[in-house]
Formats: C-alpha cells, sequence, structure tokens
C-alpha cells in the first residue's frame, strides 16, 4: 500500500509538470468525440465530463450544490458555505514556476509583476447545476435545435432556455455557450466599479442601477433567433458621483449584429445615439481601462476573429467566491491599490476550455489576439489574456462566480481587467453597493418598455 501511494504521489507531480500541449490533447477526446446520447451520461446535461480528472483534483460532478443554506433568503448576503475549508497552497511569485501549466501566461504575469500578488487555492467544489428545463432545452440544441450560420460565426438557430452547443466543434460554437449562457430571465442590480488607485486613498466608485432583460433565458425553448432577434438588453443610470448623477445608457445586444446604445446626459438634456459602442472602442466614463467588447468579460459580435478551440485543460481559477461577492463589505476591505485584496479571493482547479482568438486577415482589433478559458461546468468566461501587436500580454481579465441559489444557477456579476501596460486596474458589476435581484424578469418586476429610447427621453426628463 505504502508503494502505491509514493507511486501515486509520483504521477501526480509527473502530472503538474506536463507541457499544456500535452494536458489539452489529453482533455480534448471525451467531449469533442462523444455524442448527444452522451448528455446526462459519461457527460453533465451542460456537457463537462461527469468523472473527476485522473490526479484526483477535480472531483465528480454529482449534481452541484443547488439549495440555499437554511433561512436564507433571497435580497440577503450570502453567508459562504465552504468556509470551513482549509486552504491547501498559495501561488505567489516565489512559486509560480511550479504552477505554470495550470496558470495562463496572463496569470504569470499578474503573479511576477504585481507586489504581494498571490492565488490562495482551495479544494475544488463542482458546485454549479441548472434546474431540470436548462437541461432539456440544451438536449434539444445539442439534437439539432441549434447551428452556426452560413459566416461560420453568427448564430442561425437556437432554443432559449439552454446551452446551444453543449458538445462544441469549434471556437466560435463554445463561445455562444458563453454568450448565452443561462442566468435566468432578467434581473434588477445595484453595482459598484472601481478603479484603482495607486495612492492608496479611499476609494470613489461609480454606482450604477442596472436592469437587464435576458430573453435568451425564456425555459420555455423558444427559437431566439426569431423575433427581433436581441441576445439581452440593459439600462443603466448612474447614482454617484455627484458630477455624474443621472446619466442613463441603454444598450441593445443583438445576436448577429452590431450593438445599438443611446446615451443621455443631464446637463445636455438630450438623447443621442451612440455610433460606434462595439468592439474596442472605450467604455465613457471607465478612464480608459475598458474596451466596449471586454464588457462583461465578453460581449458582442465574433466577427472579427477566428475562434479556434484548442482543447481543455486543468487550470487554476475563481471559483465559488462567496467571500469576494459579500454585499455587506465595504470597498476599502475589498480593493487594495494594486489588486482587489487576495486574502478574499477562493481559486480551484477546474477543467476549462481553452480558445484563442486571432484577428481575421483584413480585420482589426486594438487586441490582436485573445486567450480565452471557459469553465467545463456553465461554459462562464473565467479569465482571458488580451494580446498587443507585439504579441505581449496586455490586459487580464478573471470573472467571480458563485451560486445564486434562488434562480439555480452559477452566475458572475463582478469581473476585474488589469491593464499591464498602465499598472492600474478596474473592478466592475461589484455588489458592495446593493443587492441583485435575480429574480426579477421571471416574477415581472422588469418592464419591457424600458429598453427603448423613446422611454430613455421620458426617463431623462423626469
Amino acid at each position: 500500500m505504502h508503494a502505491k501511494k509514493n507511486k501515486s504521489a509520483a504521477q501526480r507531480k509527473l502530472h503538474l509538470h506536463l507541457p499544456v500541449w500535452a494536458l489539452l490533447a489529453a482533455a480534448a477526446i471525451p467531449s469533442q468525440a462523444a455524442g448527444p446520447e452522451a448528455l446526462g451520461k459519461e457527460l453533465t446535461p451542460m456537457g463537462a465530463e461527469r468523472a473527476a480528472s485522473k490526479d484526483g483534483l477535480v472531483p465528480a460532478w454529482t449534481g452541484g450544490d443547488m439549495k440555499a443554506p437554511a433561512g436564507w433568503k433571497p435580497g440577503q448576503a450570502r453567508p459562504d458555505p465552504y468556509a470551513a475549508d482549509k486552504l491547501l497552497f498559495s501561488i505567489d511569485a516565489s512559486n509560480a514556476d511550479k504552477y505554470k501549466d495550470r496558470l495562463s501566461e496572463g496569470q504569470m504575469a499578474l503573479l511576477k509583476t504585481i507586489k504581494g500578488y498571490r492565488m490562495d487555492v482551495y479544494p475544488t467544489r463542482r458546485s454549479c447545476g441548472y434546474p431540470e428545463a436548462v437541461y432539456e432545452n440544451t438536449r434539444k440544441n445539442a439534437g439539432g435545435g441549434a447551428k452556426l450560420a452560413a459566416n461560420g460565426f453568427d448564430l442561425d438557430k437556437a432554443l432559449s432556455g439552454g446551452a446551444p452547443f453543449p458538445i462544441p466543434a469549434n471556437g466560435a460554437e463554445a463561445m455562444w455557450n458563453h454568450k448565452l449562457r443561462w442566468l435566468g430571465e432578467g434581473r434588477i442590480e445595484r453595482y459598484s466599479t472601481v478603479f484603482s488607485d495607486s495612492s492608496g486613498g479611499k476609494f470613489v466608485p461609480l454606482v450604477q442601477n442596472q436592469w437587464t432583460s435576458t430573453p435568451a433565458g425564456n425555459l420555455a425553448g423558444k427559437p431566439i433567433t426569431e423575433g427581433e432577434g436581441v441576445e439581452y438588453r440593459l439600462l443603466n443610470e448612474v447614482v454617484t458621483p455627484p458630477a455624474r448623477t443621472g446619466e442613463l445608457i441603454l444598450l441593445h445586444y443583438s445576436l448577429n449584429k452590431d450593438n445599438d446604445a443611446w446615451l443621455y446626459f443631464p446637463g445636455q438634456r438630450r438623447v443621442r445615439r451612440a455610433p460606434t459602442f462595439s468592439y474596442d472602442n472605450p467604455v465613457p466614463g471607465y478612464e480608459n481601462l475598458l474596451a466596449v467588447d471586454q464588457y462583461p468579460m465578453f460581449g458582442g459580435r465574433l466577427d472579427r476573429y477566428d475562434w479556434k478551440l484548442m482543447g481543455k485543460q486543468e487550470m487554476v481559477v475563481p471559483y465559488n467566491t462567496f467571500r469576494f461577492n459579500d454585499q455587506n463589505k465595504k470597498l476599502e476591505e475589498v480593493f487594495g491599490a494594486d489588486s482587489p485584496k487576495r486574502e478574499l479571493i477562493r481559486y480551484e482547479t477546474h477543467r476549462v476550455w481553452k480558445i484563442e482568438a486571432t484577428v481575421k486577415p483584413g480585420q482589426r482589433h486594438t487586441f490582436p489576439k485573445r486567450v480565452i478559458y471557459l469553465d467545463e461546468d456553465t461554459w462562464m468566461m473565467l479569465s482571458a489574456d488580451l494580446y498587443d501587436a507585439q504579441g505581449k500580454v496586455w490586459r487580464v481579465q478573471e470573472s467571480y462566480p458563485y451560486v445564486a441559489w434562488e434562480l439555480p444557477a452559477c452566475v458572475y456579476q463582478g469581473y476585474v481587467g488589469y491593464d499591464l501596460n498602465v499598472g492600474r486596474y478596474m473592478a466592475d458589476n461589484m455588489p458592495q453597493s446593493g443587492t441583485t435581484d435575480w429574480l426579477a424578469g421571471r416574477e415581472g418586476r422588469i418592464d419591457a418598455n424600458k429598453f427603448n429610447s423613446d422611454e430613455l427621453r421620458r426617463a431623462g426628463g423626469r
């Protein structure tokens, strides 16, 4: 028995130091070779591998931890159900090379360049699951209900309320799984956007109210490319700082055409159409730290890139980040001068799909290359590296998922983007300024009339 244990440890050590290409090649086979009949069997209903990883770091999926803790109600701060888990190890600049095959190039850059940056790694919890209707719609999509358009990047058809391509054949299909991941039917939230302050001073956040309508979340399994062809709509209202109070932005993210956006500024008392709210245009008021298609992690059309599905690998990623998303914490308790407080962010080892996006010949983009990592259990984008024209990592993004028991689903709101060229970061959609009503769409608290430009004019005039 002792010899067997030693052999297992040696195998784990060997696996840890395998080159990334070997991990990808080994992991790419199970999901891509399977057919729709594998969903709910050797694959989970969402297309992930049900079994544990050979090294034991990723456990088997058993349905997710979707039941709320006793006594918890929607609107209350979410307790951390895994607070008793013991820290396994931490990764920092001193030992990053040991774990480099489980880290992205961007993660390595953060560890090497930001003083005090570390990643605290805990036991892996495959906590994510969805309602049975989501699984049923996903099965229907896999059986022929979803298809890409002839151009290879737009969506020709899919049913709402499920993943369109649970067994993706290419990177564009995997990205549509992310874009249409199930988040419910619509939500209302108040959130903060924080911009790093290298002086260590008090954070002055941009606080906004946001209404989001997600017709692709309809559990009835309707054809989502019929009708208006909208991916989602959102309306933002600035609450603070006082100089920007009352600013409004209305966004329509369409399935197969560029975004539409309208802006209202109280000082001008008029609504104007934003001519270019898409791709690499900077988001207004975000201190040039966020491009439009970086929100939220990625948003907009796929047409400017070639999307290559590289396969799977095991990777250290943020997961079950209840402490970081605690709405009762003050901003100063969450954010530091160079990064969010490291002790608040839980990392785990999960299997992820790796996608490499490169700008097509004849197209242009500020980020000629992106490398994206999607969680196999949820299709959420957990990490992304954005490269400059010289091939160096320029920006690094992370999202911070948790379980929204009321849906039930795994979601993320908050995400952080680091700009390595200017040495700053921004944290967007953080819940420290208020609560999130994930059931607003389902229970009728979102008025569809909010999302048209005429209503924007009326709202601004009040």
